[in-house]
């Protein structure tokens, strides 16, 4: 782990690093309560349920998809539909509780989109 952190030479990708390993040291998903956890790039963005316990991701969306990478890519109004649609998909698969991971990035703009999108479609966190 450390090794990674020294390779990379953005101190703010550092510091993004570092707070993502602070938050999934207490962060953890179950069967019954998995981790949403969300990972953003420049382009796009990415939204999987993980269950830590057993490490198996149950639900997993992203502005890749053909239904929404031609459309709305990786903005704030992709990370609305993303957020919707991944509530959609957990709900179909009787996940009604999470625990959001937002990755090391700040809630805000497209994570916080992302989170009340989420939100809105049903899932409690």
């Amino acid at each position: 782990m450390a090794t990674k952190i020294r390779r990379i030479t953005n101190s703010k990708q550092v510091v993004r690093f570092k707070r993502k390993r602070r938050i999934r040291a207490r962060v953890e998903g179950t069967l019954d309560r998995p981790r949403l956890s969300v990972f953003r790039s420049n382009k796009h963005i990415y939204v999987q349920l993980v269950d830590d316990v057993n490490g198996h991701t149950l639900v997993s969306a992203s502005t890749l998809e053909e239904s929404l990478k031609d459309k709305l890519g990786g903005s704030v109004e992709g990370a609305k539909t993303l957020g919707s649609l991944v509530a959609k998909r957990a709900l179909a698969k009787n996940i009604a509780q999470v625990v959001f991971d937002r990755g090391g990035y700040l809630y805000h703009g497209r994570i916080k989109a992302l989170a009340e999108a989420a939100r809105e479609g049903g899932l409690k966190f």
